[in-house]
């Protein structure tokens, strides 16, 4: 799918392993998505590092927090078919990858 295509996101996501841990997001687009995922983990990691003043990790800390979660995925709208499609944690690696990757060549 293309970065063009992409569309109103759902994200669904269990960052611990209680049941009640699980929630939904929705964003305008699929980039909002991943940068809502990207501000899970750096929430977590200040949570974790309370008297640290300046986080900063890298793509494999962030992967290890995606891959470490119960559960996570993401529903993309395809306006020309009027559904979601789905994409699991493997895809979602690889659009944050892409997104940081741009993100750090501007």
């Amino acid at each position: 799918m293309s970065r063009a295509a992409a569309s109103h996101t759902i994200l669904l996501m269990q960052p611990t392993r209680k049941s009640e841990s699980k929630t939904f997001s929705d964003y305008e687009t699929l980039d909002e998505a991943l940068e809502g995922i990207c501000k899970v983990f750096e929430e977590h990691l200040k949570r974790s590092n309370p008297r640290t003043p300046t986080i900063t990790y890298d793509i494999s800390q962030l992967f290890d927090f995606i891959d470490q979660m119960p559960d996570l995925c993401c529903m993309i709208l395809q306006k020309e078919h009027g559904l979601y499609a789905p994409h699991n944690k493997e895809w979602i690696k690889t659009q944050v990858y892409d997104l940081l990757r741009r993100q750090a060549g501007k």
